[in-house]
């Protein structure tokens, strides 16, 4: 009997000690959170834009709803860009050297006249042309020199220059150099030219040359009809002025000139020299004509171009570029901003 109450004890005791086990331990479990259904958290918040902006390894794959976040800085201004050559000829002649020449002193260029700077190697030839630019005549020569992708010299008159911007800037814009040759193509050494208006004659088609441009020509200088004034000469040296005369002319303005005579002209002068500069003229009809049959040519005997640039660009006077302006009778500029004249008012 005494056995069986101790039994039965035992087992009460037993269930209670596990009960109170059970219960603590899944009250544990809970506080310890036990998987359940919950709501989303708030999302935890951004880094700050001066932090990711130090990042360059983080892309942007998806657009934020709402006001945009700005993820980085504001790109450093590019470095300008070099237009690409068009040029689509495969075969084209092309430019085999660009040369750049400091004009300090007033150097000078072309064997008929000046025999110091002999830059050129054998078949190296330099294309120069005067007395631009003119309507019809001035673009024939630029499309052909386009269709080589080669470049040239060209020697604007002042006068042709004012009447005629829109054609110099296209010289200009296809990568060619821009010299001047005087305001009106007078002849500087004529015994009718005093000294001031020989000067006038130079630093006014300077001056009108810059207006055309909208920018400063080369340091450049031909003198018409290659008659070079010695006063003149030593002017340049001051005003650093590189001077050209020729090796080869094309007479090209001559009565009578075609374009058949023109090219063998250029080429038999050409292959007994074996290089040069060459002296045309995008002003004459004729020039443009033959332009295409000589450059192919020059090709076909293994001559290459090369391209003169100047180191700086020529400086006008101020002075001259007022005379010219109010002979011109072109209207005073106006000082105030952009902003506070022309405003957008719909868009």
């Amino acid at each position: 009997m005494r056995n069986a109450l101790g039994l039965m004890l035992a087992s009460v005791v037993a269930a209670v000690v596990i009960a109170a086990g059970g219960w603590f331990y899944y009250s544990s479990r809970a506080e310890q959170g036990a998987p359940k259904t919950t709501a989303a958290r708030a999302a935890d918040p951004l880094p700050a834009p001066a932090k990711l902006a130090t990042r360059d390894d983080v892309e942007t794959t998806a657009a934020l709803a709402g006001k945009p976040t700005v993820l980085a800085a504001a790109p450093a201004p590019a470095a300008p860009v070099q237009q690409k050559s068009t040029c689509t000829n495969p075969n084209a002649l092309g430019v085999a050297r660009v040369v750049e020449i400091d004009t300090t002193g007033g150097p000078g260029f072309g064997f008929e006249h000046f025999k110091q700077f002999d830059f050129l190697t054998d078949k190296e030839v330099v294309l120069t042309f005067d007395d631009g630019p003119w309507p019809v005549n001035t673009p024939a020569v630029l499309k052909a020199l386009a269709d080589e992708c080669t470049k040239g010299l060209f020697f604007s008159v002042g006068k042709h220059a004012t009447y005629h911007p829109e054609i110099l800037r296209q010289v200009l814009a296809q990568g060619h150099t821009v010299g001047t040759h005087t305001w009106s193509h007078v002849n500087l050494n004529s015994k009718k030219m005093t000294e001031s208006q020989v000067k006038d004659e130079v630093e006014k088609g300077f001056s009108a040359v810059r207006f055309a441009l909208g920018t400063n020509p080369a340091p450049f200088f031909r003198f018409p009809q290659l008659q070079h004034n010695p006063a003149m000469v030593t002017y340049f040296g001051t005003r650093n002025v590189a001077m050209f005369s020729t090796d080869i002319d094309s007479f090209d303005f001559r009565k009578g000139a075609t374009p058949e005579k023109i090219v063998e002209t250029v080429m038999t002068r050409l292959d007994k020299l074996g290089k040069g500069i060459i002296l045309m003229h995008d002003f004459q009809k004729h020039t443009g004509e033959a332009l295409p049959t000589l450059l192919a040519r020059l090709k076909a005997g293994g001559y290459k171009i090369v391209q003169m640039k100047a180191k700086t660009t020529f400086q006008t006077l101020p002075e001259y570029d007022e005379a010219l302006l109010k002979d011109l009778k072109v209207p005073t500029s106006s000082a105030r901003p952009i902003a506070s004249v022309v405003q957008t008012v719909s868009q």
